[in-house]
């Protein structure tokens, strides 16, 4: 896993209202992508289960629940990381997600940091045949969208 996606903004919000933010309103500021959606179905109704033993899911039209990930750091105000998965990964493929809040001032940076598409190989489903440095830009851009949705909540 030596490449990774990593994208920062800085949100009007104290550390702890922006994990808030984050992690209880995933559902209202999460934004669906056609290149990054979760299973053929769309993404669906996003949710955390709060905790370090908690899990990222996401409950499609049908009433079924798909597990996107598993919560592995979980420090209000600090920190937050979890496996990433989508339904056409093979059983041993995952990336993992770790988000930062850092205070800066009156504001918060939150940094999200997304490993491991380099263990897809290119023609796999999820990266839909692009190269790792073209499919990495894309996927920078799709979280700059949603961390501007996370500012736009706080």
């Amino acid at each position: 896993m030596a490449s990774a996606v990593m994208v920062s903004l800085r949100v009007a919000a104290t550390a702890q209202r922006a994990f808030e933010v984050f992690t209880q309103d995933i559902g209202l500021w999460w934004r669906p992508s056609g290149l990054f959606q979760f299973t053929p179905r769309g993404d669906g109704a996003l949710r955390f289960e709060p905790g370090p033993q908690g899990r990222l899911i996401t409950e499609l039209a049908n009433g079924n629940v798909f597990e996107i990930g598993r919560i592995t750091t979980w420090a209000p105000g600090e920190k937050l990381a979890f496996t990433w998965r989508q339904a056409s990964f093979a059983p041993d493929q995952v990336t993992h997600v770790e988000v930062t809040f850092e205070p800066s001032g009156a504001e918060t940076r939150i940094t999200v940091t997304h490993r491991g598409w380099d263990s897809l190989p290119q023609e796999h489903a999820a990266r839909h045949g692009f190269p790792l440095a073209p499919f990495q830009m894309r996927l920078g851009e799709h979280w700059r969208t949603l961390l501007a949705e996370v500012s736009a909540r706080v």
